[in-house]
């Protein structure tokens, strides 16, 4: 049975695998860290060329962190060491910052948590360098898609299993591949809490979308096969066939009547191509 634990206030939350319900205070921290993270992404997009490194990326990421009175929730985050995670081609996600140059037609996700006054932004978008092939830019576009699909699934009353199943079933339409083994969660004042958002799932499962719940949506679909494997950095995730990939993610809130984004762009750039 699902357990449901309601946050009143300013109380210390514990991670004990039951699933947060949010009053108005969680609702306004979300928004603000939410919109650091959104902002964040909408100012990197025009450092995002040929010839740039991912650690000058990151470099400027932390400094956009510290600038709007938050520090990123990945450095230090299990020995990760970095502000963010830049996961090129036919990386799924969890690529590590380094002296690795953006080529042209390279994709790009760029994942970003600032943690402002407690509370976490979580969020990634596609970017695309140069001159993309248009089998990518499908991919990017599908996955947007899926995102879209997924969270519009996500209303009170639903079971999650209905957000999977609605994304699975759009990518399948394309053969693409939709990852399994890595997932959407909870978030609030934790960075990674219950539940799990599974993005391939059984329409009627899973826990029931309650008002307060605050969770990340955020799909990796690959060209190929949905496979992937851990390289031995311990961090990143490739495609097993190294086919494509590509992911967006918000994170958002079940509301009385539906749910609120709590990560759209405040320039109302969602999506590439980006106008910087």
């Amino acid at each position: 049975m699902t357990e449901y634990q309601l946050i009143e206030g300013d109380e210390t939350v514990y991670r004990d695998g039951s699933i947060k319900l949010h009053g108005p205070e969680g609702f306004e921290g979300m928004r603000k860290a939410g919109r650091l993270a959104a902002t964040i992404l909408d100012e990197i997009a025009q450092y995002v060329v040929p010839g740039v490194t991912t650690g000058e990326l990151d470099e400027r990421i932390l400094s956009m962190m510290l600038d709007g009175g938050s520090v990123p929730a990945t450095m230090g985050y299990r020995g990760y060491a970095h502000s963010c995670c830049i996961s090129i081609n036919h990386v799924v996600c969890h690529g590590i910052p380094s002296e690795k140059t953006l080529k042209d037609g390279d994709i790009v996700n760029i994942d970003v948590t600032p943690l402002l006054d407690g509370w976490h932004g979580d969020t990634s978008r596609m970017f695309l360098v140069g001159d993309v092939p248009l089998k990518a830019r499908r991919l990017v576009d599908v996955t947007y898609e899926c995102l879209m699909i997924g969270i519009e699934k996500a209303q009170p009353g639903a079971r999650l299993g209905d957000i999977g199943a609605a994304i699975e079933e759009h990518a399948r339409q394309f053969r693409y591949g939709v990852v399994r083994e890595f997932c959407g969660h909870g978030l609030g004042r934790l960075f990674h809490d219950a539940p799990e958002v599974v993005h391939a799932a059984k329409a009627g499962t899973g826990p029931e979308l309650k008002p307060g719940m605050f969770f990340t949506i955020e799909p990796m679909i690959n060209l190929g096969k949905p496979w992937v494997k851990l390289l031995n950095d311990g961090w990143t995730a490739v495609t097993r066939d190294k086919s494509l990939s590509a992911q967006f993610e918000h994170s958002i809130g079940i509301t009385e009547t539906g749910n609120e984004i709590f990560t759209l762009s405040p320039k109302g750039q969602h999506q590439p191509p980006y106008d910087i």
